[in-house]
């Protein structure tokens, strides 16, 4: 292994490290219920974890440090649309809403400032309406 793939295991082990706390979890979990939400394919709902809550973060860390995490599927709804037709949505499970947050947490710092400034979507504190309104002509 050369010197600079050695140096991207560090990074990512550092990264992946910062993930590996309680606290990331727990910082993570209540996002996730702030923002309310239906149960994945697993029917567990936010409530539902929330009852178990110190017992399912610790689940979730001890599979995030023997690596044997596994994300599951997400559940599949579709939502009528007003002009006809439906629009699918993938419900990941509250679980996995939590390990991705996590993994927001770490990542959205480290990487929102090389955003292209026009660049909006999916972005905290940016709207459709302020791309819109910012637009170039």
């Amino acid at each position: 292994m050369g010197t600079q793939d050695r140096s991207m295991v560090d990074v990512w082990y550092s990264l992946y490290d910062r993930m590996l706390s309680r606290d990331a979890l727990h910082k993570a979990f209540g996002k996730v219920r702030s923002a309310k939400g239906a149960a994945g394919i697993d029917g567990q709902s936010i409530k539902d974890f929330a009852a178990s809550a110190e017992a399912n973060i610790d689940c979730l860390l001890k599979e995030l440090w023997e690596k044997s995490y596994q994300p599951l599927a997400v559940r599949r709804v579709e939502i009528p649309k007003p002009t006809g037709g439906v629009r699918l949505l993938g419900i990941p499970a509250v679980r996995d809403r939590v390990v991705q947050q996590a993994l927001l947490d770490i990542l959205l710092p480290i990487f929102d400032r090389d955003f292209h400034p026009s660049s909006y979507g999916y972005r905290p504190g940016r709207s459709c309406h302020q791309a819109i309104s910012n637009r170039s002509l």
